[in-house]
């Protein structure tokens, strides 16, 4: 019995992995965090002068358009996220060797036992493999999403995040966009493509019957993964 402890052991931690790894909801979205404020690296500005009538900071705009450029303000984004990828991957090796010792001979005459020749001895392998992978992957997402600007950067540049969250049928749905935005990219009807949004975090996906169904099983993914011996 003391021989079989540590084998149970070790399958009772690896099924213990794999039920902790099937703890998350099957098909649930972990969003990115809230994002941190921005520090750019920006030279120093010039002090202002005293007595100038010019004062940095949003104010009164008399011939401006909506469009976004302060804390708090509104910007919609267009998703226009296309992706296409294809991995192909070949391996084959080849290996043969031989070794052969010819027959000695002691004065003359091979040494033998029973009038088998004892000495002489040969060897031979070979070593074949041949490995495939292919991996191809395809990902479209349009849509609108409307985000807040929660900083302005010293070159004008706008740190943006929003989220939309969809119930449908009996599934959530959870659409999360965040990044930044160049003021001069932003079209007159405050609209902007999320290709023009750097360092972009862009989240899409949601839970509920049809996510968990599309879903594998937490022992189907141990089988999987590289805990399992086979």
């Amino acid at each position: 019995m003391s021989r079989l402890a540590p084998t149970l052991r070790l399958l009772a931690a690896a099924v213990l992995v794999a039920t902790l790894s099937g703890c998350v909801i099957a098909g649930d979205v972990r969003p990115y965090p809230a994002m941190a404020p921005v520090m750019p690296v920006m030279p120093p500005s010039a002090e202002a002068t005293a007595g100038a009538i010019y004062a940095a900071g949003p104010g009164l705009q008399l011939y401006s358009d909506r469009r976004a450029r302060d804390v708090g303000d509104l910007l919609t984004i267009t998703l226009t996220e296309n992706t296409t990828a294809q991995t192909t991957a070949n391996t084959s090796t080849s290996k043969e060797s031989e070794l052969s010792i010819g027959t000695p001979t002691i004065f003359g005459a091979p040494v033998t036992l029973g009038g088998k020749d004892i000495l002489s001895a040969s060897a031979a392998g070979s070593r074949d493999f041949t490995g495939k992978g292919t991996s191809a992957q395809s990902n479209r997402l349009q849509g609108n999403v409307t985000v807040t600007v929660i900083q302005r950067l010293p070159n004008g540049n706008l740190v943006v995040q929003g989220a939309k969250n969809l119930r449908l049928n009996r599934g959530d749905e959870l659409v999360q966009v965040q990044g930044i935005v160049r003021a001069a990219d932003i079209f007159p009807d405050n609209t902007i493509p999320s290709s023009r949004v750097a360092d972009a975090r862009i989240v899409y996906g949601g839970r509920g019957p049809i996510a968990q169904s599309n879903a594998m099983g937490w022992l189907s993914r141990f089988f999987n993964s590289a805990l399992s011996p086979y």
